[in-house]
C-alpha cells in the first residue's frame, strides 16, 4: 500500500519495524522521527538544512545550506 492510498499519510509514521528505515527526498514534510523510521530531508537544495544520522547513537546533527539552489515549491497535502 502506498502513501497515497492514506491521502498522503506519511507512510513513515505507520513503519513498525523492527528495522529502522532512514529515507529522504520529502522536504515539504522536513524532519521526520518516528520510532522506527527517520526521514533526513530538510530542504539543503532549497535553502534549508543538510542533516544526517550519526549511528549507533542516532545523534542528529544539521547544517545550514550555503545557498538556495534550486527554487521551492511546496506541495500541497490533503491531510484530513
Amino acid at each position: 500500500v502506498t502513501s497515497k492510498f492514506f491521502n498522503n499519510w506519511p507512510w513513515a509514521r505507520l513503519w513498525d519495524g523492527p528495522q529502522t528505515v532512514f529515507f529522504g527526498h520529502d522536504a515539504d514534510r522536513g524532519l521526520q522521527q518516528y520510532e522506527h523510521a527517520i526521514g533526513l530531508d530538510t530542504g539543503c537544495v532549497y535553502g534549508g538544512k543538510l542533516t544526517a544520522c550519526i549511528l549507533p547513537e542516532r545523534r542528529l546533527v544539521s547544517v545550514n545550506a550555503k545557498r538556495e539552489y534550486f527554487q521551492y515549491r511546496r506541495k500541497h497535502f490533503d491531510c484530513q
